[in-house]
């Protein structure tokens, strides 16, 4: 696995300038390490993570299971290889309702991780008037252990997602984890 995928801090940005939803995954130093583009028209997410605009290698697929699937499955597939390196649940209910939810799974379909929201935030932000503009902060936790901390800055035009690990365990994939962190920047940024 590339070096790359043992940091500790990752930036998902969305450039406002561009047209559709494009998206660049850089280290804390701003160095690109991805480029994603969300497709518009798409019966279920097939979303591709390459080494730069130009598409020049793919590195991650991050594929919906079922074209009807409130539940949100996605399979986190490493593109060289075609392993499968992990799941991504979203928790419909509660990321409905309450504060939203994402369950990290390994190549065994076990969990290995829940993300979760504050549930005050995640209620005032779906609830109160203005609320989309309140930034999710979000902490994985493997156990009872907080591993992760997902935090997304605060912009009117644009959107920023900072991934910074903790105390990840090595059987923890972090590929899944920012998976289930480029899924939020697309998807649940469009339901709010």
């Amino acid at each position: 696995m590339s070096e790359i995928w043992h940091q500790n801090y990752y930036r998902v940005r969305k450039k406002v300038v561009t047209i559709g939803s494009k998206y660049w995954i850089e280290d804390a130093q701003g160095k690109v390490l991805g480029f994603t583009a969300q497709k518009l028209f798409r019966w279920k997410e097939d979303i591709r993570v390459y080494t730069d605009v130009k598409k020049t290698q793919e590195l991650l697929i991050i594929k919906q299971a079922q074209i009807v699937d409130v539940w949100g499955t996605f399979t986190v597939i490493d593109a060289p290889t075609g392993q499968i390196l992990g799941y991504v649940k979203r928790k419909f209910l509660k990321s409905t309702f309450l504060a939203d939810e994402w369950g990290i799974y390994d190549a065994g379909n076990n969990l290995i991780g829940e993300i979760k929201e504050n549930k005050g935030r995640g209620v005032a932000r779906k609830y109160l008037p203005g609320g989309g503009l309140i930034p999710e902060k979000m902490v994985m936790y493997n156990g009872n252990v907080p591993v992760v901390e997902i935090d997304q800055k605060f912009k009117i035009i644009g959107d920023i997602w900072e991934m910074k690990c903790l105390d990840v365990p090595n059987y923890i994939d972090r590929r899944v984890i920012l998976a289930g962190v480029i899924l939020m920047a697309m998807i649940e940024r469009k339901n709010k």
